[in-house]
This record gives C-alpha cells, structure tokens and sequence, in this order.
C-alpha cells in the first residue's frame, strides 16, 4: 500500500479549511468541461473517507447544474471552488489542487480528460478505489 502524506488546503480567503490523505507524488485530471475550464480547476480525486473539512462549512454555498449530480461548493466570501462532490465519482471527493498548500507535494502526472463530451467518454475515468 502507497504511502499516504497529510496534505492541506482551502479557499483564497482562509475561512474554507481542509486536509486529505493523499501520496506524495500524484497523477490529477485536467477536464475541458466548461465549469472546469472556466475556473482553471485541477482534478484530485480521493475516496471521502480521505477527506476531512477542518473549517469553514458555513461558508460554504452549493452549485449543482445540468444533471444535479455533480455538487459544487464555494466559499461565500471570496468564490473559490476549492473542492466538490464529483458526478463521477459520487462516494469521492475532487480537490483542486491549486488550492492544497505548498510543500507536501509533487506532481507527475496530469491526465487530460474531454468532459465537454462527457457521456462518450465516461469509461476512460479511473474508478475510485477507498485504499488507494
């Protein structure tokens, strides 16, 4: 089993606050889809049991949009989306990697994923494993 590092992040403004239990190098997901594209979001997808918010859930607002499934929350006070429930992953949580603080990681992999056509292209997702 990899080992895992605590990695932490939030919003812009501090008030939203988490950490994730994730390796210390690590592949993400660049998704063309047009919320992801518009806030230049990358992918970090882990079970939600590695995931834990630490401050800030009053601040936080939800966006669902087309098929509800996929829940987005900003923080009320400076609009960053710095995690959601993803559509494709329903029992995960993405992380935005530009919003985990410096120095506990690396990245070595950024996979590109068309989501502007996400139905023909769903099965290329990697599933989500809890142990990994």
């Amino acid at each position: 089993m990899e080992q895992y590092v605590l990695h932490k992040g939030g919003c812009h403004c501090g008030k939203v606050r988490y950490e994730v239990d994730a390796p210390g190098d690590f592949s993400v997901t660049d998704c063309n889809c047009s919320i992801c594209t518009k806030s230049g979001y990358l992918h970090l997808i882990v079970h939600k049991s590695r995931f834990r918010l630490l401050s800030g859930e009053d601040n936080l607002q939800k966006y669902t949009f087309d098929t509800h499934e996929a829940q987005h929350f900003f923080c009320t006070a400076c609009g960053i989306k710095s995690f959601y429930v993803p559509r494709s992953h329903p029992d995960g949580i993405s992380v935005n990697v530009h919003c985990l603080d410096e120095g506990t990681f690396k990245l070595i992999t950024v996979n590109h994923f068309d989501g502007k056509n996400w139905e023909a292209n769903k099965h290329k997702l990697t599933p989500l494993n809890q142990d990994e």
